[in-house]
């Protein structure tokens, strides 16, 4: 087959590029986006007789990317889409029998691949865009590896990107022969000058942006394209630029993957004779597509990606900073069919903490559909296959337990029937399993309604606040007829015309091609189930409202939730939600409906958990033991347990007693002491007992366990024998030497018994009066005479009037200052001139001697 192609500046790289592929059947191609790699390579590659009637199948990162590629390829051959080329993207197929070049979305490969892992009729894969790196790029290009590798060697498997590493994803495709081809192309740019516009603290982007989008149509000439995070800002943009004597010949269109086909093409198509352009994109532009006429670009720096909160178990939208590379690929936009301006609304010096590539989907994303497809392939381990960045083990465990949960995977982890069945439909994983299961129960229709809603952005809209959050509302939109251009009165919010349109198509499209049999779309459908389908496809979401008047949730997951104070559903006792926003401890729920406990009880009481309970009320400080039944964190019913078992009322002691503390315990004064005792032991000598605190928590169970017999409240704890219990951790070969090393008295030369205080377990004290200790010439000693006992000699009021650990040595030079200063404030007890020879006593001399 011969084309005439009008020459660009890849064409000098094609012929080595198509040499590389005949002899390794694998190559890289990198090319910046003026080199028209997207549409002349596939074209050219008809050219080659070594295809024979194979097709060929090109990947693009999204269906307005692969329409616009795939339009533009049959134009060039001379013909309409669906002929020599065609597409398939998700909800549309336009290929024949003719056709030789399909183009695809990601979906759609990894769809062909089930089917037929072997890609018999297909001779050559090209994965367009790839530095983009999107969960099913990394996975089409991993599986198809796979299937050159074990299959079909013959195989031709082509990576063309504009800014990534070549040589790495060449070292990644490398047949047995070594690294596979990089083909270079130099392309063609025209020069493009940049100015930096960054926004004034007190604007917002949308400000920002419209009043640079003037001054570049004032300043510039050609069509502007603007790069926006997302359809909020587009819409809010383009609202600023309605009116204006500056605008008079100028169309503002709006570009993102989910508008409706003629308007995409209003928005690629060159501006009409003595008109000017402005195109308000989101990152879709970047790459891919041919804006005509475009020669000045305006960038705000952001883009809006999913990434997955693995604690929530949800994919949440986050605005982020740009890399540079894709900041490059922006700007190069400008440059292509002549001399252009780019306009970038930050300051140049915030370029060096851009992130110089963007981060790969794979690392943050929810795994889910990527599991189920790889199981559908009946590959279990996702570190057999070839990965530039390899799913990480966490987050695919998760997404493995949730398609369990699902019913998609059996135990074994290999795939169920209605496995296979989600992995053929193009919805994720949740609402695949949502429509197949509404099918079975007769509601085919609402599951279709849910699905296609929540597969689409959101129907209603409010402005200055947040639409409500029952999809129930929004299902009733799609039971209608017309175009849903529903007044605001009826659902508190407006109603977004297009997308109640993409949602009823999806949703016919859904029912289209699901094979579920005769469906009536015009067949009258209940919302009262709506709950009870949405809770089978997030069952980890499904929420009770916690005590209080404000309208908060505890999800089954874990995480918490709230609503708008005024939305509807403020007072639901029970909801499954779809959508959530924010961040932790709290979501905000975005999308939701309310579920009966019967529902709940009706899908997921296998899933219940029934288990005795016995805890320490602080209240009624007490142990009180109750039957529990939950769901993940959910407690669904909890009445008391009367017949509960003495170990259980034990633990719960137990675990009480260890988080409270050991200072809080109620020692006796008996038990204390034996534990000051025991731990001055420990200090001499580790074969005793360690009593510190970590040591009584630790073994807690060992020594007090058995005394908690008939133990259920504070008041029997404080009866216990706490010095029995703590005895009970002193061996019996050990026991008869603990008053010998430790007594708990000594008795002094008056013979008073007089306690010692092991407080201080370096230096225990005895603490008596100096009278009672005449005579006595030797300090007294514990452990068998090593540890010399700290004296606190008392005064007759019982004061401390000398603190020594040297008797003999007070006798000698310190007693008869203490003497002269006190025996005449105390005149009736005795003050020796020699304590050595005289009578101890306890006692003072009688009044009147």
């Amino acid at each position: 087959m011969s084309r005439q192609l009008t020459p660009l500046p890849i064409d000098s790289a094609l012929p080595e590029l198509l040499a590389a592929l005949q002899q390794r059947a694998v190559a890289v191609l990198e090319a910046p986006p003026g080199a028209g790699k997207t549409t002349r390579v596939p074209l050219a590659l008809l050219d080659t007789s070594w295809l024979g009637t194979q097709r060929i199948v090109m990947l693009e990162p999204r269906r307005l990317a692969a329409r616009a590629a795939a339009t533009y390829m049959a134009r060039q051959c001379g013909e309409s889409v669906g002929g020599t080329v065609g597409y398939r993207v998700r909800g549309e197929t336009r290929v024949s029998a003719r056709t030789r070049i399909e183009v695809v979305t990601e979906g759609v490969l990894a769809r062909l691949l089930s089917a037929d892992a072997t890609l018999d009729g297909y001779g050559a894969v090209i994965f367009d865009e790839f530095h983009e790196r999107s969960l099913h790029a990394d996975l089409g290009l991993a599986l198809v590896l796979e299937t050159q590798q074990q299959l079909r060697a013959e195989l031709r498997v082509l990576v063309m990107s504009a800014t990534l590493d070549g040589d790495a994803v060449a070292a990644l495709i490398a047949d047995a022969g070594g690294a596979a081809p990089v083909v270079r192309s130099a392309g063609r740019m025209f020069p493009v000058t940049t100015h930096h516009r960054a926004s004034r603290a007190d604007e917002r982007v949308e400000a920002t942006t419209s009043r640079v989008i003037r001054e570049a149509l004032q300043d510039t000439e050609g069509d502007v394209l603007v790069f926006l995070p997302g359809a909020g800002e587009q819409r809010r943009v383009a609202e600023r630029l309605q009116g204006g004597q500056d605008l008079a010949r100028v169309h503002v269109h709006v570009l993102h993957g989910s508008m409706p086909l003629a308007e995409q093409d209003a928005a690629l198509a060159p501006a009409p004779s003595g008109w000017r352009k402005v195109v308000l994109s989101t990152s879709i532009a970047e790459t891919s597509l041919t804006v005509e006429g475009v020669r000045v670009v305006i960038d705000v720096g952001l883009s809006r990606i999913p990434r997955f909160d693995a604690a929530a178990g949800l994919t949440r939208l986050h605005t982020v900073r740009v890399s540079r590379a894709s900041a490059d690929q922006r700007r190069g936009r400008a440059g292509r069919t002549a001399p252009g301006s780019c306009y970038r609304l930050w300051d140049v010096h915030e370029e060096h903490v851009m992130p110089a590539a963007t981060r790969p989907e794979i690392v943050d994303a929810d795994l889910s559909s990527l599991a189920l497809e790889l199981a559908d392939a009946g590959i279990g381990d996702p570190l057999q296959l070839r990965w530039l960045d390899a799913p990480k083990a966490a987050p695919f465990a998760a997404a493995r337990a949730l398609l369990t949960q699902l019913g998609a995977l059996d135990a074994q982890g290999r795939i169920t029937p209605h496995g296979k069945r989600m992995a053929s439909m193009p919805l994720a994983p949740r609402l695949a399993h949502l429509l197949l299961m509404a099918a079975t129960r007769g509601e085919t229709m609402a599951g279709a309604a849910i699905a296609a809603l929540l597969e689409e952005r959101d129907v209603l809209r409010a402005d200055g606040g947040r639409p409500p959050a029952d999809l129930r509302l929004r299902t009733e939109l799609l039971r209608r007829d017309g175009d849903g251009g529903t007044s605001a009165g009826l659902f508190g919010a407006s109603v977004d015309r297009d997308a109640t349109r993409r949602a009823r198509q999806s949703m016919q499209d859904l029912l289209r091609r699901g094979d579920f049999g005769a469906v009536d779309a015009k067949a009258p459908w209940s919302d009262d189930d709506i709950g009870a389908l949405l809770a089978l496809a997030f069952p980890d979401r499904v929420a009770q409202r916690r005590s209080g008047p404000e309208p908060r949730y505890l999800m089954r997951n874990g995480s918490g939730a709230i609503l708008e104070k005024r939305d509807g559903l403020h007072d639901a006792p029970w909801l499954a939600i779809a959508e959530l926003e924010g961040q932790p401890p709290e979501y905000r729920i975005v999308r939701a409906a309310p579920i009966t406990l019967e529902e709940i009880t009706a899908d997921f009481s296998e899933q219940y958990v029934r288990e005795p309970r016995a805890w320490w009320d602080d209240t009624t400080r007490s142990v009180r033991a109750t039957l529990r039944t939950t769901l993940g964190a959910l407690v669904l019913e909890e009445k008391p347990w009367r017949d509960v078992a003495a170990d259980t009322v034990r633990a719960a002691l137990i675990t009480h007693l260890q988080r409270i503390g050991v200072d809080a315990w109620p020692w006796s004064d008996g038990a204390t002491r034996l534990r000051e005792r025991l731990m001055f032991l420990h200090r001499q000598d580790v074969s005793w007992p360690d009593v510190s605190d970590d040591a009584l928590l630790v073994s807690l169970e060992e020594w007090l366990g058995p005394f908690l017999e008939n133990v259920r409240n504070w008041s029997q704890l404080e009866s216990l024998d706490w010095h029995e219990a703590l005895a009970s951790l002193v061996p019996w070969s050990q026991r008869a030497a603990l008053d010998r090393l430790a007594p708990t008295h000594i008795e002094v030369p008056s013979g008073s018994r007089i306690a010692v205080d092991y407080h201080d377990t370096e230096a225990p004290v005895l603490a008596v009066k100096l009278q009672e200790c005449f005579g006595w010439t030797t300090t007294p000693t514990l452990f068998d005479g090593r540890v010399p006992l700290t004296m606190h000699l008392l005064s007759p009021a019982q004061r401390p009037v000398q603190v020594t650990r040297d008797l003999a040595g007070f006798w000698k030079g310190s007693y008869f200052e203490v003497r002269k200063e006190l025996r005449g404030r105390y005149p009736r007890h005795p003050w020796p001139d020699d304590p050595l020879t005289a009578v101890p006593t306890r006692r003072a001399k009688p009044r009147g001697q």
